[in-house]
């Protein structure tokens, strides 16, 4: 029995022109489309209209799609000798479950392929300016979940020691955080990083609707509602979100939208 590939790839973190030229081959031939929430819509337009689309994503704390529906609906369609595109937003394995999937598919001999993607987890900041790396500012980096909640001890599930970071690196960047921003502060402050130490929040990163907030440790909860920031959000810690004011050149600043340095 011939049986059909499936290719975990990233769509990188929004804009459509940073997906990569392989994610949007397979995405111009596969013959069906498992999408999630983070996939934009400028990207799902360009879904041809020969492939089936199926959409696998959930909103925050939506319980009513599971990942096992996902797992399930891959093996499906590859038995049937279908090419399968299993795209995600950002990168497969910068917590998108790719492995998960790729260990499922393995169990079952579906074959499988990774295609990376850019991960909002960089792409963002980049287009915040804000460099994660710095010779003056930053040599260590850690990008952070805070889906799990803070001081999540489930049995299946690493949760994040915040309280260690400070010690460990320059920069955190957390995705998924934004409902626990408050919590992941306080632990960090307890770790021993500074209530002053800045923080940039920046929403829908890369689109045309990125929003940048700005605050501390201390005031950064507190922004990030008055701002009514909604995921998808990534959180920037440390001194180089400072250089965001310096080096901006796309989207708005604090509270803004749209703004300098935006591409046509």
């Amino acid at each position: 029995m011939s049986i059909g590939r499936v290719y975990i790839c990233g769509a990188g973190p929004g804009d459509p022109k940073l997906m990569t030229v392989r994610a949007m081959e397979l995405l111009k031939s596969c013959d069906v489309v498992l999408y999630d929430r983070l996939v934009g819509q400028e990207i799902i337009d360009q879904i041809p209209k020969s492939a089936e689309k199926v959409y696998v994503g959930r909103a925050v704390g939506d319980p009513t799609t599971h990942q096992k529906r996902t797992n399930e609906l891959m093996v499906k369609y590859a038995r049937k000798n279908k090419s399968v595109l299993r795209l995600k937003g950002g990168d497969p394995f910068i917590f998108g479950r790719g492995a998960e999937e790729a260990e499922y598919l393995l169990e079952r001999k579906v074959p499988f392929e990774i295609i990376p993607g850019i991960t909002s987890a960089i792409a963002g900041p980049a287009y915040a300016g804000i460099p994660l790396t710095h010779r003056r500012y930053s040599s260590a980096v850690a990008i952070a979940t805070g889906h799990e909640g803070v001081d999540n001890k489930g049995d299946d599930e690493v949760s994040v020691d915040w309280k260690k970071l400070p010690g460990a690196v320059d920069t955190v960047v957390v995705l998924m955080g934004i409902g626990q921003l408050e919590e992941i502060s306080k632990d960090l402050i307890k770790g021993g990083m500074k209530k002053d130490t800045k923080i940039a929040i920046i929403e829908n990163g890369t689109t045309a609707r990125q929003r940048v907030v700005m605050g501390t440790l201390a005031t950064a909860a507190r922004v990030a509602s008055k701002s009514e920031i909604k995921p998808p959000a990534i959180i920037v810690i440390g001194k180089v979100a400072s250089l965001h004011e310096k080096i901006a050149w796309f989207g708005g600043g604090e509270g803004g939208g749209g703004g300098k340095g935006a591409r046509p």
